[in-house]
């Protein structure tokens, strides 16, 4: 059971000369986590922004995070790397941003100019990647100091759905980047997506760029197959109820899938997507894997088989951001719960436990 500890809200009169401080949402090792006071970021780089959240979500990977299933992240880590919000001041390297812009944050940091940045690998910055929430303090605060701001910002468009354009900060990008990309998902194509949370759906959503012939959703969970639905899945297993692998065979005579895209980060997910794919098919691992996997040679080796990972790079999150600016994709429709940012508490509580609560994505505003 994890502990949960309930900091009461400090005063906020500052002593003269004292740092100013903040409310943010703390790891303190697995199963542990509290709401507390934190000194509040200051710009410590020319290229740095500080910005004042609006709005911020929680991920499936920081349950994952929760349970101490990513060890690079330490007692005392802000955690989160999602959100929108306005700019409270910049470094004075930074040329795209100044007080007052409204900004998605994406979860990767890039500077745009090293090795990496260049072959568009911002997920592997030599001086960012995935460090909000994670090496560094990250979103779900008050404030959040943001380095490299002007190649890990985006400008938010005057009028645009600041709650939907959360969804861009992570789970679009990731689900069309390490799914449906990686997947190399084509027109006519039969595919699976293992995990129908919000990075399943974010795959089902985008993959329908590519109008495949059948997208199936699989998992245990009735309420999220039936929001899948809705979202445009053709077929769904419920593989606590039915055997997803003899059902997947049925419905595509006996061949398997041409996509499998791994949605959840667990082995018998991934193992799952092995035992389903075709001759010549795609697996597209998306889920942040804390244990060991098998991997099943024996039976893979003759198949032609592409497997991929990834860690998003969010390159796509432009073209993603005019999607949604379209109408054409309405993330919103996946944001399910509301809450104050300093019910941060209340808000891990609901979508710790998704299945019962109904929870796909939350939505915590700082008011």
């Amino acid at each position: 059971m994890e502990t949960l500890e309930k900091v009461h809200p400090a005063s906020k009169v500052q002593t003269p000369g004292a740092a100013k401080t903040m409310k943010a949402l703390v790891y303190h090792g697995p199963g542990k986590k509290s709401w507390e006071d934190k000194p509040q970021p200051t710009i410590t780089k020319p290229t740095d922004a500080i910005v004042k959240i609006f709005k911020t979500t929680i991920c499936g990977t920081d349950l994952h995070i929760m349970k101490g299933d990513v060890p690079e992240v330490t007692d005392g880590r802000i955690i989160g790397h999602e959100g929108v919000g306005v700019i409270e001041e910049v470094g004075t390297g930074v040329s795209n941003f100044k007080k007052g812009d409204h900004v998605l944050i994406s979860c990767i940091t890039s500077c745009g100019k090293c090795e990496y940045c260049k072959k568009g690998m911002y997920s592997h910055c030599e001086d960012g990647g995935w460090i909000l929430g994670h090496l560094i303090d990250g979103t779900q605060a008050e404030y959040v100091r943001i380095p490299h701001a002007d190649n890990s910002l985006y400008p938010i468009p005057a009028g645009a759905d600041e709650e939907a354009l959360v969804m861009l900060s992570d789970i679009l990008p990731t689900g069309f980047e390490c799914g449906v990309l990686n997947g190399q998902v084509k027109p006519g194509d039969t595919i699976a997506i293992v995990g129908s949370g919000p990075i399943g759906i974010a795959a089902l959503l985008t993959a329908q760029f590519y109008t495949p012939a059948e997208i199936i959703m699989i998992d245990p969970d009735e309420n999220r197959l039936n929001v899948a639905k809705t979202f445009g899945a053709t077929k769904t297993i419920n593989n606590a109820k039915e055997d997803a692998i003899k059902k997947i065979m049925s419905l595509t005579n006996g061949k398997g899938v041409d996509v499998a895209i791994e949605a959840v980060g667990v082995p018998a997910t991934f193992e799952l997507c092995t035992a389903i794919i075709a001759p010549g098919g795609h697996v597209a691992n998306i889920g942040v894997h804390g244990k060991s996997v098998t991997l099943h040679m024996e039976t893979l080796w003759s198949h032609n088989i592409t497997i991929t990972t990834r860690l998003v790079d969010t390159v796509t999150t432009p073209m993603l951001l005019k999607t949604v600016q379209s109408k054409k994709l309405e993330p919103n429709r996946l944001i399910t719960h509301h809450f104050r940012l300093d019910q941060a508490m209340e808000a891990y509580e609901t979508f710790g436990n998704a299945a019962k609560e109904k929870a796909l994505k939350v939505i915590l505003t700082n008011n």
